[in-house]
């Protein structure tokens, strides 16, 4: 028998063989069981995690995906995905068998988190909403791949939120002006100077040391991040492979990064240039709109204002894609394809100057009475 009392505790335990997932019988055994059936649910439990079935809770899928994803992503991106996990995922879904979940089961969750009275009463962005729903179908389709799970509930349930927010956040030249204007301290400066005007992420800004900038070459080097993750500071490599990266600087902004070293006492080149958390960068960004009567953007909107002022420069798609760290091209082009509306007309407008028509009433009369009907 598989459960049994300890006649010395008193407690139940569990006590089995099994095949591990490299063919090996191996002997499996837990004790401190208040109650039997405590024990066998947990026997139950344990054999279809190791016999990959779906017969699992939802919560034993999640403790197999973790596991896995943890090797795989970086500390910082696993944090983001475990606390969506633990707050909209396990209070739903967590106790059920993951064979029982159901198109509607899923559809009922997403009407309850579309519902505008969530998120003390402000609701959640349709943005957020697509990236809790992209959580649960990542898990359901890693149980379909590797534990035999027919299908994915949450494809046949649909999607909800967007991917895109309907309108990006971002401030022009003009704008980023007036904002710096009313920042009167030399770290924040700083640190919106080199966000605007060379576009990377706050998390790559944070991990900059003074040995990252080439100041005769007028270029930074991007190889790491900084993030917080359960309160510990990490220094990781960029998001991606293409975001190791060459910025080229205009003369300006090397200046004013080297006016800010410069007050830095004690400072050796290889520490981190800004010592501080992102906490800190979204407080003196809050306090200086404010303070400016600028508009309220994000820190990150500070990328896309650095796209947008390259796109207005005419700068093509491919120095923005390379600049701003992306993979792919396409990522670049979802994101600010939409900033380039007049695109469309000026090549109208060159066509019409590269075959030297002319245009005028009178000429376009004489190209066109010899054609035929």
């Amino acid at each position: 028998m598989s459960v049994a009392k300890d006649p010395k505790t008193g407690k139940w335990y569990s006590k089995f063989r099994y095949t591990d997932w490299t063919g090996k019988r191996v002997q499996k055994k837990r004790t401190g069981f208040t109650r039997k059936s405590d024990a066998q649910a947990w026997e139950n439990e344990f054999l279809a995690q190791a016999s990959l079935s779906c017969d699992m809770s939802f919560r034993s899928l999640v403790e197999l995906y973790s596991a896995d994803m943890q090797i795989r992503l970086k500390a910082s991106t696993w944090e983001t995905k475990d606390h969506i996990i633990r707050t909209k995922l396990l209070p739903v879904f967590g106790d059920m068998a993951v064979n029982e979940i159901t198109p509607i089961t899923v559809r009922n969750w997403q009407n309850q988190l579309m519902d505008p009275s969530q998120n003390d009463g402000k609701g959640y962005s349709k943005t957020y909403l697509k990236t809790i729903n992209n959580q649960l179908s990542a898990i359901l389709n890693f149980a379909v791949k590797y534990y035999k799970l027919s299908g994915s509930p949450a494809r046949a349930a649909g999607s909800m939120g967007k991917s895109k927010a309907d309108k990006m956040q971002f401030w022009t030249e003009d704008e980023f002006k007036t904002f710096i204007k009313a920042i009167d301290r030399p770290t924040p400066y700083c640190i919106f100077n080199v966000l605007f005007y060379t576009g990377i992420r706050e998390g790559e800004l944070l991990a900059l040391t003074l040995s990252d900038f080439d100041f005769a070459g007028q270029m930074l080097h991007i190889t790491k991040s900084f993030a917080v993750v359960k309160g510990k500071e990490v220094i990781s490599d960029p998001k991606t492979y293409k975001s190791t990266r060459n910025i080229t600087l205009p003369e300006f902004l090397c200046k004013i990064v080297q006016d800010y070293a410069s007050r830095l006492m004690d400072y050796e080149p290889h520490e981190r240039l800004f010592p501080y958390t992102k906490s800190y960068v979204n407080t003196v960004m809050l306090a200086g709109c404010k303070k400016s009567g600028v508009k309220k953007i994000r820190v990150h909107d500070l990328r896309h204002s650095h796209a947008s002022l390259l796109i207005h420069m005419g700068c093509p798609i491919l120095v923005v894609k390379e600049r701003l760290g992306h993979e792919k091209v396409q990522t670049t082009l979802d994101l600010y394809g939409h900033l380039y509306p007049e695109a469309h007309g000026d090549v109208a407008l060159r066509l019409d100057q590269e075959s030297g028509a002319d245009l005028s009433p009178a000429a376009w009369q004489d190209n066109i009475k010899n054609l035929k009907v």
